[in-house]
C-alpha cells in the first residue's frame, strides 16, 4: 500500500514538471485584441501599427489612395498589425461599404497578407483573384526578397489597375517561378504527345489516332496549363514563344527516341 502511494505521489510530481517544462518552452501566442484607441484621432486610409512602411512611402501612399477614391470611388484601406490590432473598430472608422477593399499585413503568419473585400467587388474581381494576389505577393520568400513594403505597395497595384481596366480574372503579371511552371508543363505535353504519335504499324509515319486519344492529357498540359496562364496574365510574346518551342521539342525527342535507341549494326567480319 505504502510503494503504491508513494508511487503515485512520483506520478503525480513527473506529470506536474512535464506540463510546467512545455508551458515555459511553449512561446505564449500573441493576443490580438480589439481596441479603438489604437486608431489615430484624424482620417487617413493607412494605418501602419507595425510600421512596415517607411514614413515617406507611408505618405505617398495615403494620397494615391485618397485620389484613386475622389477618381473612381472605390475605398482601398491598410492596416498594418504585429500584436495588437484595433479589430472590427476599423469599420466604423473607415465607413467600409460594399465598395471598400481593406488590406491587412500581418507577419505573424505564413503569409502577412489578407483582404477584407464588399460585395461589389468580387463582381469585378472574383474570389480566385484575391487568393492569387494574396499567394503571390503575402508569401514568405517574396516578403524575404521585397519586403514588407513592397508586397503591400504591389499588391495595391495590382488592384487599383485592375479596378481602372474593369475588373481581372486573375492577377495582372507573370512571375518567374510561375512561368517556368508553364514551360515545364508544355514540355510535358510535348512528351507525352510525341510518345502517343510514334508509328506503330510498317509504313506508317505518323500515329495521329494515338495523338489524337491522349489530346485530352497533352492538350491539358500544353493549353490550359502551358498557354493559358501566360496570355491571360501578359501581353508580352517571349514567354508564349518559349512555351510553345518547348512544346515542340518535347514532341519532337519523344518522337525520335526509338532512334537513338535502336542499336547500331555493325558488320560480322
Amino acid at each position: 500500500m505504502q510503494s503504491c502511494f508513494w508511487r503515485r505521489i512520483l506520478v503525480s510530481i513527473a506529470v506536474f514538471f512535464l506540463a510546467g517544462s512545455i508551458w515555459v518552452m511553449h512561446s505564449p501566442p500573441a493576443v490580438a485584441y480589439d481596441n479603438p484607441d489604437l486608431l489615430p484621432g484624424t482620417f487617413t486610409p493607412v494605418v501602419d501599427l507595425a510600421k512596415s512602411l517607411p514614413v515617406l512611402q507611408e505618405e505617398k501612399l495615403v494620397k494615391d489612395l485618397e485620389q484613386f477614391e475622389v477618381d473612381t470611388g472605390w475605398k482601398l484601406r491598410v492596416l498594418t498589425q504585429y500584436d495588437r490590432t484595433p479589430g472590427r473598430a476599423v469599420i466604423k472608422y473607415w465607413g467600409l461599404d460594399d465598395k471598400s477593399i481593406l488590406l491587412v499585413a500581418d507577419s505573424r503568419g505564413g503569409n502577412i497578407l489578407s483582404f477584407s473585400v464588399g460585395d461589389a467587388v468580387y463582381e469585378l474581381l472574383p474570389r480566385t483573384f484575391w487568393i492569387e494576389l494574396q499567394t503571390r505577393f503575402g508569401n514568405l520568400y517574396f516578403v524575404r526578397e521585397q519586403g514588407e513594403d513592397q508586397a503591400i505597395l504591389q499588391a495595391l497595384e495590382s488592384v487599383k489597375g485592375c479596378l481602372l481596366k474593369g475588373g481581372c480574372n486573375v492577377v495582372p503579371g507573370l512571375p518567374r517561378e510561375q512561368w517556368i511552371l508553364t514551360l515545364i508543363t508544355s514540355i510535358i505535353g510535348g512528351v507525352i504527345c510525341g510518345f502517343a504519335a510514334q508509328p506503330r504499324e510498317k509504313g506508317q509515319i505518323f500515329a495521329w489516332q494515338w495523338a489524337l486519344i491522349f489530346s485530352p492529357l497533352w492538350g491539358i498540359l500544353f493549353l490550359a496549363f502551358g498557354i493559358g496562364p501566360v496570355v491571360t496574365r501578359t501581353s508580352d510574346w517571349l514567354p508564349l514563344v518559349r512555351n510553345i518551342s518547348g512544346f515542340l521539342i518535347g514532341v519532337l525527342v519523344a518522337y525520335l527516341s526509338p532512334v537513338f535507341s535502336r542499336p547500331s549494326s555493325s558488320s560480322e567480319l
